[in-house]
């Protein structure tokens, strides 16, 4: 489904803030780390505000099929359930069983994670036409733990991978990591919520070592996802005389991305937290002539900000963007060439840098941007549209990968769009 969006009528934006709350989704982070420790469980869990976007379920379908005996899973284009099953298959399998995804999963790199495990004792083979990319064959074979090396700047869902199975590994398992660590807050999540279930984890960014046990039973409340609030933080810099709120998100969150918070101040918009959530406002006195940040620890903010940043023609270097050409697609080539319909010219000017003086040049008509496959390239683009009215979003229904009721949100907010007719 393509939509057309004809921008926001202001007569339909809510005038108070208690007339739309906007109730985020669950943050699939979490939730996807927590299904795959109780899954590890006798008793499993109690868990409240359970996610209700792809990714999540393809892990419960996932975890669902393996406990069924199940010899073929597929979890479409999930990469995290990719990545997380994968080990947990490896660790718990009782027979053979083959992991499979969508055309653009089976071009994504899985082969640092599949070594590590082959190490650990897990038999594995690719059963597809590459030798580093699913469909893998996962066989039965008996794990141990030890001390392996990886390198941390491909993807930190490798490492939170085999920490979530080291409990279970005989002798438990030390990780020294090469290479440097991207996305540190998003082991150090995994820790925290391994912790919540019993673990014994010590972690740094060199080095990551759990003692081998048993997880526990216990009842996980999940709270609200501050990836998805990213982009109410762009509509509020893009329509300053309404202030937003956003509900359960919390101010000490083990999210990497709640530094949104942070990164928005440079755009002019402050964070209150309230008992509700957070409260958005915005302060146009404090909106930077330029910004310049690196995002490695926070790489699924990119598309975001630079969109935003370029909607608001301020100047920008954004660095640490090298894990974005593994993503869903090449977010880096997605945001050059998508942007470059809009008018702005973004560069590449460093490995995984991107610049641009976000001076906008004439377009010819309303553009259609590309999603390819991606949900992040579908939210960041649609507040485009308070800028540049009549833009398409192509296979908008994409957003139901991280946040499904998105359209029904900027509906109620007062965007207005049509889908377009095949």
């Amino acid at each position: 489904m393509d939509i057309i969006i004809d921008g926001i009528n202001p007569n339909d934006i809510p005038t108070k803030i208690s007339d739309l709350p906007i109730a985020l989704p669950a943050s699939k982070s979490i939730c996807n780390r927590v299904l795959t420790i109780i899954a590890q469980t006798d008793g499993g869990g109690d868990i409240t505000n359970v996610s209700d976007c792809d990714d999540t379920n393809a892990i419960i379908n996932a975890i669902t099929m393996h406990q069924k005996g199940e010899e073929y899973i597929n979890v479409g284009a999930a990469g995290t359930a990719m990545r997380f099953m994968t080990a947990f298959l490896a660790l718990r399998t009782k027979s053979t069983v083959t992991i499979d995804g969508s055309a653009r999963m089976r071009k994504r790199p899985i082969k640092e994670l599949v070594d590590v495990l082959c190490q650990l004792g897990a038999k594995i083979e690719y059963a597809g036409d590459s030798d580093s990319c699913p469909p893998l064959r996962i066989y039965r074979a008996p794990m141990q733990g030890g001390t392996v090396s990886i390198n941390g700047s491909i993807s930190s869902q490798y490492i939170s991978a085999l920490m979530m199975i080291a409990p279970g590994l005989r002798k438990g398992l030390t990780i020294d990591i090469t290479g440097g660590l991207v996305s540190l807050p998003y082991v150090e999540m995994t820790a925290k919520i391994m912790r919540d279930f019993g673990a014994q984890v010590w972690c740094s960014d060199k080095s990551i070592t759990i003692k081998e046990g048993e997880y526990l039973f216990r009842p996980y409340s999940i709270e609200n996802d501050w990836s998805a609030a990213s982009y109410w933080y762009e509509i509020r810099t893009l329509i300053p005389e309404v202030d937003i709120q956003l509900r359960n998100l919390q101010c000490n969150s083990c999210q990497g991305d709640s530094k949104v918070a942070e990164i928005f101040k440079l755009f002019g918009v402050e964070t209150e937290y309230t008992k509700e959530g957070v409260l958005l406002t915005y302060h146009p006195e404090t909106v930077a002539k330029r910004i310049d940040i690196d995002l490695k620890n926070q790489p699924d903010l990119a598309q975001t900000i630079v969109v935003t940043a370029c909607l608001k023609g301020i100047p920008f270097k954004i660095s640490g963007l090298s894990t974005l050409r593994i993503k869903e697609t090449d977010r880096i080539a997605a945001l050059i060439s998508q942007l470059g319909k809009l008018g702005y010219i973004v560069r590449e000017t460093e490995d995984a840098t991107l610049e641009s003086d976000s001076v906008r040049h004439p377009i010819d008509e309303a553009p259609s941007i590309e999603t390819f496959d991606d949900h992040r390239m579908a939210m960041a683009f649609a507040p485009a549209s308070i800028v540049v009215p009549g833009i398409t979003i192509e296979d908008a229904e994409v957003v139901s990968k991280s946040y499904p009721k998105f359209w029904d949100h900027l509906r109620l907010f007062g965007f207005r769009f049509s889908e377009l007719e095949q």
